[in-house]
């Protein structure tokens, strides 16, 4: 039940605000990769400027900066909001000016809609709306670049971030579901090396293209195992192998191949363990007796995590979802890898993941959208855990 005084706050959530700030976002041009966050991290930092709120920017490369915008409490452990400010390539199939913002019949069009700039947009507007609020710690709006590719931000981010909070909503589009738990992600990069020769007499070579082709077949096996032990709220871990280049041309035998794999990770997988595991399965296959090479790397990792469905920040947040209008999902677990899992694993900080938008019907698609009504409930629900939290 929300009390006067938390009314009193959150008639300060301002709708047109809201509507405002997501679309200044959107128009902020820039895809990752290459990793072109600067426009967004300069319009996301003028708007908390313009709002009073403290911000600071750290560089992580050049041209590219995390952001952190603060509303200073008391001197207690604080509330973490966490986001990113990259957006995936346009691609092919827009009606829309994916940089236009276009507000439609209560939708807000543009690249990073859903995910994330209209949960970073529900952030900065909560934050606005707990001024003046008493408070027992500071509320944080983190905006990290490079989620979309390798978390460079995110590792940077806890590198120096420290332990002191209570709490960690990572802001990216749940369909107002609040999410307790969600798997991990690797890439696994193998490249086979051979020998060429003419293809008229293959056999003084070595097919490079053959000996990936036993390596996707021994991930697909693994995959299939991996399948048989799903974890209860998350799903099975997976292996899908997404990229495969190799061979110069017909004519000549090949002498590399390199294959990219994804391998979803459950809370508890070792980024390590599952490296050590591909590359036992891969030295069974006996390839140097076929005049093969392997070489194995883990050029990506995003850890897993799992917030007990009881601890505090879960039943908080979710009662503050339902207040604040929310849908009345059940609590859930996330099939999507996120940073929050470094500030999980890193920082020993209880993570949810709660945010406006679709990650399946919105996120990574053209036309992509989110709801005003959207973006209201969640700036509402971020500021009554706020509230309540540290109240």
């Amino acid at each position: 039940m929300i009390t006067p005084a938390e009314q009193a706050v959150l008639d300060r959530v301002d709708s047109d605000l809201l509507i405002r700030i997501t679309q200044r976002l959107l128009q902020a041009t820039g895809q990752n990769p290459p990793g072109e966050e600067a426009a967004t991290v300069a319009a996301l930092s003028a708007a908390a400027i313009e709002l009073d709120l403290d911000v600071v920017a750290t560089r992580v490369e050049p041209g590219r900066d995390n952001v952190s915008v603060t509303l200073a409490g008391g001197n207690g452990p604080g509330l973490l909001i966490l986001g990113h400010t990259d957006v995936v390539p346009i691609g092919d199939g827009w009606t829309r000016d994916p940089f236009g913002g276009e507000h439609v019949d209560g939708r807000i069009y543009g690249r990073g809609a859903s995910d994330m700039k209209g949960g970073l947009a529900a952030g900065l507007a909560a934050l606005a709306a707990l001024r003046g609020a008493e408070l027992s710690g500071p509320v944080e709006l983190a905006a990290l670049m490079d989620e979309e590719e390798t978390g460079k931000g995110v590792r940077a981010y806890v590198e120096t971030a420290g332990d002191s909070w209570l709490g960690c909503i990572t802001a990216e589009p749940t369909d107002l579901q609040t999410i307790i738990g969600a798997r991990g992600d690797s890439y696994l990069r193998v490249a086979i090396h051979g020998k060429a020769c003419h293809a008229g007499n293959p056999a003084d070579g070595a097919n490079a293209i053959y000996g990936a082709a036993a390596v996707v077949a021994e991930i697909e096996r693994l995959h299939a195992e991996l399948a048989e032990s799903p974890h209860p709220l998350l799903g099975a871990a997976t292996w899908s192998v997404g990229q495969i280049q190799g061979g110069t041309g017909g004519s000549i035998v090949p002498a590399e191949c390199v294959l990219v794999a994804d391998r979803r990770l459950l809370p508890g997988e070792s980024p390590e363990g599952v490296l050590d595991d591909l590359r036992a399965r891969v030295a069974a296959l006996e390839l140097e007796d076929r005049g093969l090479s392997v070489e194995l790397e883990m050029p990506m990792e995003m850890p897993a995590f799992l917030t007990s469905a009881d601890a505090d920040l879960v039943t908080v947040t979710d009662a503050a979802l339902a207040d604040a209008g929310g849908p009345g999902l059940p609590l859930g677990g996330w099939t999507a890898a996120c940073d929050g899992g470094f500030v999980a694993r890193d920082l020993g900080v209880p993570v949810v993941v709660l945010g406006p938008g679709s990650v399946i019907n919105q996120a990574h698609r053209a036309d992509e959208s989110v709801g005003v009504d959207e973006l209201v409930v969640a700036a509402k629900a971020y500021v009554l855990t706020a509230l309540r939290l540290l109240g």
